[in-house]
């Protein structure tokens, strides 16, 4: 009989089923659950696993039965706006940091970058809209905030000029100042003498790097006078009245002896624009693409360069035009008339917004601040005033002169600029928003020739002016702002970026007919207009859609909806509203007074009848 053999070390035990299958290959990019075998080829390197003997493991139940997919409590996921608040910071030390948190800002900084007026509620409106005002106004505060936080990076800041010992700034001359700046600023200060071509007009473009300038008699220039360099020189064989820069330096505008005329930057002549004959002053309106001309004629003329029309043709029906300046605050422009008043207008009206009498006899100059608040004007009684132009339209102070100044011009930080004869005279104030103080002259410079046109230079302490005997740029230190927007006016942006901007600007472009006297008022709420429209709706539809709607009860199901059931649930609906309504009227009327009894009486049956 044969025996079972028995386990022995000669003997091999017999292989289980499970460990006799061979093991699947394993790939290199799968992850390898136990230790690779002698021989193995290693694969790519993979996460070490945690130890897991540090943690105390639960005994295994065989029986227990396997836990539901589906949990009890409904989870529903966090938006990515919901974040925990973020707890105390603490470093490696475990100490709490000593300065959680973006640092302060002060709220007088954050005040002066806030364009929202809080002192004023918000309008009592539906739900969506005043989401929306509210969304707004946090966004505006954060984005003041953030300005504020970036105060520290402009690194410029504005200087006036010192005199020592209560010296008069106005005794120093151009020469010391220029000995006494260092040579980059004494290079911005120089003279060209062209009596040939006289007397001059000059512009510089909004960035403040190039200037053009067009001589009486034909001489028309534009070229970098930061490095001197020549963009174009022709001459038209025609009197030249007014130059102008359009939105960019490659555009040119003239004011001819008949006609408009158009450039670009290498002298060739675009467009001739007949329509606008006999012109005196130009005025560019940037942020609506709007070339503004003053004519012989009486006309006030607005052209939008960026299509090529005339947008409106006013009649201002007080004889020649010949002065002419723009508020850059609101874009109204300011004609100054023979009769001593100064007219606003606005290309939406066909009337002025505005008449100022300011002198007794004819206006020769206009110029205004460019915050729009202050407005020059001199005349022929020889008097410099300054108004207020937030509504009053009264004079600030006055000042006589010894000759009417014919020409005014402001500067980004207030500076007041008048040339009278072949003197010019600047005077300075308290600040950007402050008038100027017209008691002593801040600065004082004579010329070679009779003074034809001033103008600041944009981001540079420099004075423009055009005389009989050519062009002279003068220092006038704390004129200009010191810090610039790179993405607004950058004097140092190529062709690409001007490009670029250019594109932006004409999809940003501000219609024509939004030029009133308070932009502000755009943004508010037109009340008696609004009544009007609702009125007109509820009389074309004969209900008001916007009332609430009467009280319809939902059905319920299983045959509790009678229509017994439907009706007794609507009347007492209305029977709340009514009482309420009561319950209102009763609260707001007058409480009677009752009547004082006399002491002692006897209360009567009859009271009750008593109202």
């Amino acid at each position: 009989m044969e025996t079972v053999p028995k386990l022995g070390n000669n003997v091999p035990p017999k292989k289980d089923k499970l460990q006799g299958k061979k093991k699947k290959p394993r790939r290199y990019w799968e992850e390898e659950t136990t230790q690779t075998a002698a021989g193995a080829s290693p694969g790519p390197p993979r996460k070490r696993k945690r130890n897991r003997e540090l943690r105390p493991q639960k005994p295994k139940n065989t029986h227990s039965t396997k836990k539901s997919r589906i949990s009890k409590k409904p989870q529903v996921p966090k938006k990515p706006w919901e974040r925990r608040s973020p707890g105390p910071q603490r470093s490696l030390s475990g100490a709490q940091d000593p300065f959680a948190g973006p640092a302060p800002v002060p709220v007088a900084v954050v005040q002066k970058f806030c364009r929202i007026d809080k002192s004023k509620k918000l309008p009592r409106s539906e739900t969506k809209i005043r989401s929306r005002l509210e969304a707004a106004e946090a966004q505006e505060e954060e984005i003041s905030v953030k300005a504020a936080r970036s105060e520290l990076l402009l690194a410029e800041e504005p200087g006036f000029l010192e005199g020592e010992n209560g010296e008069d700034t106005a005794k120093i001359c151009q020469a010391d100042i220029v000995e006494a700046v260092d040579i980059a600023s004494a290079a911005k200060h120089f003279d060209l003498n062209l009596r040939q071509f006289g007397p001059y007009r000059l512009n510089y473009s909004r960035t403040g790097r190039h200037l053009a300038f067009g001589g009486r008699r034909g001489h028309v220039a534009a070229l970098d006078w930061v490095t001197k360099k020549l963009m174009c020189e022709i001459n038209v064989m025609e009197a030249v009245r007014d130059i102008r820069f359009l939105h960019s330096e490659a555009l040119l505008a003239v004011a001819q002896n008949r006609w408009l005329h158009i450039y670009d930057n290498q002298g060739i002549e675009l467009h001739c624009i007949r329509r606008c004959d006999r012109i005196t002053r130009l005025e560019f309106l940037p942020f609506h693409f709007l070339l503004a001309t003053a004519s012989e004629t009486g006309f006030l003329t607005y052209l939008d360069v960026s299509v090529g029309k005339i947008v409106a043709a006013l009649n201002a029906r007080a004889g020649r035009l010949n002065i002419m300046t723009q508020n850059p605050y609101n874009a109204v422009i300011h004609l100054g008339h023979s009769n001593g008043t100064v007219s606003l207008w606005s290309p939406a009206m066909k009337e002025p917004l505005a008449k100022i009498l300011c002198h007794r006899g004819a206006v020769r100059a206009v110029a205004v601040d460019s915050t729009g608040t202050h407005m020059a004007t001199s005349g022929l009684d020889h008097q410099l005033k300054i108004f207020d132009l937030r509504g009053t339209f009264q004079p600030l102070s006055a000042r006589t002169l010894p000759q009417g100044a014919g020409h005014l011009a402001f500067s980004q930080r207030g500076l007041l600029a008048a040339g009278t004869g072949d003197v010019v005279n600047i005077w300075a104030g308290q600040g950007k928003a402050s008038p100027p103080s017209l008691e002593q002259p801040y600065l004082t410079h004579r010329l070679s020739g009779h003074v034809h046109g001033l103008q600041f230079c944009p981001f540079e302490d420099v004075l423009g002016v055009g005389h009989s005997g050519g062009i002279t740029s003068m220092l006038a230190p704390g004129a200009a702002e010191p810090n610039f927007d790179g993405l607004e006016s950058n004097p140092y942006r190529s062709r690409k970026q001007r490009q670029e901007w250019e594109v932006k600007a004409l999809l940003e472009k501000v219609p024509a007919e939004l030029i009133c006297l308070d932009p502000r008022a755009l943004a508010e709420v037109d009340v008696i207009s609004l009544e009007q429209e609702k009125k007109e709706r509820l009389e074309r539809l004969g209900y008001d859609p916007g009332t609430k709607p009467p009280f319809q009860p939902k059905p319920k199901q299983k045959g509790r909806s009678s229509t017994a059931s439907l009706v007794k649930r609507k009347r007492k609906v209305m029977d709340e509203e009514h009482r309420d309504k009561v319950r209102q009227s009763l609260e707001q009327q007058p409480q009677k007074q009752e009547k004082a009894k006399p002491m002692g009486a006897r209360p009567s049956a009859l009271d009750r009848f008593v109202r």
